[in-house]
C-alpha cells in the first residue's frame, strides 16, 4: 500500500483517511492537513486501488439483483443514452438492501452483459431490468427475470417491487460526480463505487466534515 512508502506521519495518513471518506476534494484536504495536492492524489489513488481489488474479490450478488446500463463523458451533441457515441457504457449491479458492483463495458449487446451477470449473480436470484432487448437471454437462464417496460411505467407487479430504481439512482448519482473530474481521464475507469468518494471536484476547502460513512457489512460502500 501507499502509505508504507510514504513520509507522511501516522496522524496525517489518518486525517486523510477520514477526508477521503467524507468526500472532501483532494485540493481541500491537502490545505486542511498542511500536506502538498500530489501527495493527497496518490494516497487518494491507493486507496481506490485497494477499493477496487476487495469488490472483485467480494462474493457474488445473490436474493433480489437491479442491473442496468448507464453512458458516462461529458455533453456531446447528438444521440444520447444507450449508442451514445463517444461516452463510456457502464453497466451496474444493485443487490437490494447490499452492495454495488459496477464496471465499464466494451458494449451493452447480450454477448458481453451475460457473462458478468453469471460470474456476479448467485443463479436462481430474481434479476430485475428494463424492456431492453440485451436482456431478453436472460428469459432462458438460470436467474428468475423480471422486466419493467418504462414506457408504462417506472414500478409495476405486487407492492411496485418490479423496479430498477434503486441502480438508476446510483448511476445516476455517479454519472454526476464523475462530471467533475474530466481533467482527470485515467481515473474514469475506475469503478463507480470508488468515484462516490473521489475528492477531486472544484469546491472551497470544506470548514466541517460530515459524519464518516462506514463500509457497509457485506463490502459494499454504505
Amino acid at each position: 500500500m501507499y502509505t508504507r512508502k510514504s513520509r507522511l506521519s501516522k496522524a496525517k495518513r489518518l486525517r486523510l483517511l477520514e477526508h477521503f471518506v467524507a468526500g472532501t476534494t483532494a485540493r481541500a484536504a491537502a490545505e486542511l492537513v498542511d500536506v502538498n495536492r500530489n501527495t493527497v492524489n496518490r494516497f487518494y489513488f491507493a486507496l481506490r486501488t485497494i477499493i477496487a481489488e476487495e469488490m472483485e474479490k467480494a462474493a457474488p450478488l445473490h436474493g433480489e439483483v437491479e442491473v442496468d446500463e448507464s453512458y458516462f463523458g461529458g455533453r456531446r451533441k447528438g444521440k444520447r443514452g444507450r449508442g451514445a457515441a463517444g461516452k463510456v457504457p457502464v453497466f451496474g449491479l444493485l443487490k437490494r438492501g447490499g452492495r454495488v458492483y459496477t464496471l465499464p463495458i466494451p458494449n451493452a449487446k447480450a454477448k458481453t452483459l451475460m457473462p458478468i451477470i453469471e460470474s456476479r449473480v448467485v443463479p436462481d436470484s430474481i434479476v430485475y431490468t428494463d424492456s431492453f432487448a440485451g436482456y431478453n437471454i436472460l428469459d432462458v437462464s438460470s436467474f428468475h427475470h423480471r422486466r419493467i417496460d418504462h414506457g408504462k411505467a417506472f414500478a409495476e407487479g405486487e407492492e411496485n417491487k418490479r423496479h430498477i430504481n434503486g441502480i438508476e439512482n446510483f448511476l445516476e448519482s455517479s454519472k454526476t460526480a464523475s462530471t467533475q473530474i474530466q481533467r482527470h481521464p485515467a481515473q474514469a475507469l475506475l469503478p463507480l463505487p470508488q468515484r462516490m468518494r473521489m475528492a477531486l471536484q472544484r469546491r472551497k476547502p470544506q470548514r466541517a466534515l460530515p459524519p464518516a460513512v462506514r463500509v457497509g457489512q457485506e463490502g459494499g460502500v454504505a
